[in-house]
């Protein structure tokens, strides 16, 4: 088979890193902080909490989008983060 098409091993939920840029005092954030952290309870995977307020490069990419969650560095949501749809992107 060629190497290009050889796919990764499909990760377990347990496996990805979730990364939730946003801010303080941000109600969608923490609207998606309780969902990201109440699925890492169940699911098992690591959460990262960046601010846009301490990294100037974040501030510029993200402020109109926030909160922004990253799966594993790659930006899959912002502005809400839809349970469901989190679910289905971590295979579980």
């Amino acid at each position: 088979m060629s190497p290009l098409l050889r796919r990764e091993p499909k990760k377990s939920p347990a496996e990805h890193l979730i990364t939730l840029i946003g801010k303080p005092d941000c109600h969608l954030c923490e609207d998606a902080r309780a969902v990201v952290s109440r699925l890492a309870d169940e699911l098992g995977f690591s959460v990262q909490e960046l601010s846009i307020n301490d990294d100037p490069e974040l501030y510029r990419k993200y402020w109109e989008q926030i909160p922004v969650t990253l799966i594993d560095g790659r930006q899959h949501d912002f502005w809400r983060v839809d349970e469901a749809r989190l679910r289905k992107a971590l295979g579980a």
